[in-house]
This record gives structure tokens, sequence and C-alpha cells, in this order.
């Protein structure tokens, strides 16, 4: 009888909790949501976060501010966001160097995206190269003929060793059978549009979004996306494909809430998350500034990170990197 009692006790207490954890995801969020980019503000990342954040917060009773925290390849904000309460009012963007760069070179002690939980994948968009107005440079051959004329002369801007435009300018040498003066610029590609327009640098690679405003004005030129297809925001940025050579890299935005957020919370994010990436306005901005707008649900980035990891470890290791 003792038994039994206890049973029935620990039953109704297991109900009680059951339904104050859905009482709590019913009322998400109970506070304003602190959104960490973990990079300077200006950048690619930064702009589309604060966008998506703008018509998401249109759905709910609370604000979501977003902190630009860079610092460490982005482990600095990302350090933070992974140490926070897992209640789901601190989340982060996550990009190519947070998954791939930093678990790669275990450069960073502390970090590790089993401290991380996705919500859900919002973008997906290849790396282009583009070249400077004030370089004369206006197409992709005339670039790869001053870099055989004037092998390790020709200044082009990518992210640190071991991103994504590191390793694809590393492959473009080979495959294209130049050198160029590669120069890494830590930060976001904020710093290589300076570059750019100050004459530092020739060419630099990045998306084409992440570079649209110095496209739109005129100051810099894509000459050629690292890709398969054609984009149709830039249908004058021929893919590589149609050089002859197979090379497809890219950049991407992942949003993450730490380990230990409840499955409820990570739906109620991905929820409110969903919405404002369906609605028309971030649909027609998104494309409007070049980039591709490209969403996983939390039950699918996990295996989409996998395989990613899988994939470009095994360039990396090809290349010796």
């Amino acid at each position: 009888m003792i038994r039994k009692n206890m049973l029935r006790k620990l039953s109704t207490i297991a109900m009680l909790m059951a339904v104050a954890g859905s009482t709590i995801a019913a009322d998400f969020p109970t506070r304003d949501i602190r959104y960490i980019v973990p990079w300077p503000a200006g950048g690619g990342v930064d702009g589309i976060s604060r966008k998506i954040n703008s018509i998401a917060e249109q759905d709910i009773d609370k604000s979501i501010f977003v902190e630009n925290i860079g610092g460490a390849v982005t482990a600095t904000g990302l350090m933070q966001m992974s140490k926070a309460r897992p209640d789901g009012h601190t989340i982060a963007a996550l990009t190519y160097d947070s998954i791939i760069t930093l678990p790669r070179g275990q450069m960073v002690p502390g970090y590790s995206l089993d401290n991380m939980r996705y919500i859900a994948r919002i973008t997906k968009e290849a790396d282009a190269i583009v070249v400077s107005k004030s370089s004369g440079i206006t197409t992709y051959e005339e670039l790869i003929a001053a870099a055989k004329a004037e092998p390790g002369t020709v200044r082009i801007g990518v992210a640190p060793e071991g991103s994504g435009p590191y390793l694809a300018v590393k492959r473009l040498q080979e495959a294209a059978g130049v050198e160029f003066n590669v120069i890494a610029y830590p930060g976001s590609s904020a710093a290589e549009t300076e570059a750019l327009l100050s004459g530092e640098i020739v060419a630099a690679i990045s998306s084409l979004g992440d570079f649209n405003g110095i496209i739109e004005s005129g100051d810099v030129t894509g000459v050629i996306e690292l890709s398969s297809e054609q984009n149709p925001s830039y249908p004058d940025v021929p893919p590589i494909s149609e050089k002859g050579i197979e090379l497809e890299t890219g950049s991407f935005i992942v949003l993450a809430a730490p380990a230990k957020t409840p499955d409820d919370v990570i739906a109620g994010l991905e929820s409110i998350y969903k919405s404002a990436y369906d609605s028309e306005e971030f649909q027609t901005w998104i494309t409007k500034v070049g980039v591709t707008p490209s969403w996983l649900g939390a039950s699918e980035v996990q295996g989409w990170v996998d395989n990613l990891q899988s994939t470009t470890f095994g360039v990396m290791d090809e290349l010796g990197l």
C-alpha cells in the first residue's frame, strides 16, 4: 500500500511538472530575447540578423535585441551564449567559422558545439570573387591573367586560415595554376570591404550578399561565383562551373541556443523564426540583397552540420591544412 501511494504521488508530480513545462512553453518568451552576432557590426551576418529579428519581434510581445560580440573567430560571443541560462532568452548566430574553423583547429579552449543546440538554418549562399573598380580588372579571365603574369603580386582578401574563403583561394590557385598574394582579414567582410575601397587589395572572396552595397554603388564588380549553378539575383556573375572548374564553397547562418535548452523552448524559437523567415517582407528583402534563403528546421540541422564537417575536413586533409 505504501509503495502504491508513493507511485501515485510520483505520477502526480510528473504530471504537474509536464503541465508546468507546457505552461512555460506557451508563455515563451517571458522577457526580451538577447541575440548575439559573433562578428562586429556592419557585415552580412549582422544585417541579416537585424532584419529577421525586426520581423520576428512583431509577432511576440517582447523585444529581440541584437548584440555584436566579436573576437576569437566567433568563439567569444558564442561561448557567452552557450554559458547563458538555457531558457531560450539568449541565442546566437553561427557561421562557417563557428562550425568548421574553430572545431577543426581546436583554437579556443572550452569552445565546443556540444555546448549548443541548433534552432534552424536560415541562409546558405555561395562565395564569390569581387574585384575593385580601381584595379581596372572587370572579368574573371582578366583576374587570372593578371595573377599568371605576375605570380604572388595580385592581392586578394579572404577570411583567416581554415575559413571557407581561405580554402577556396587555395583550391582555386591549384585548379587555375596561379599564385595570389593572399591576405587574411580577421572579423567580418566589413574589413575586406574597407580594404577594397582603399585599394589595399585588388580582389576579395566572400558572398555577393556581403558585398551587395559596394556592388550596387559600382565600387566593386562580381566576376565569378564559386558555385555550380547561376545565382538569379546576380545574372551577370557566372558560376565557376562554366569555366570548367568544380569548386563550391559558401557561407550560412545557423541559429543556436545553449545545449540544455528544453525541446519545447527550441520548438517555440523555431516557430518564431520560421514565421519571420516565411514572411513576404523577409523573402523580398533577402533576395534583393543577393542572399539565398535556405531553411532547415531543428530536426534537420544536425545531420547537415555533420555532413558539412565531414566533407570540408576531407578537403582540408587533402590540402594539408
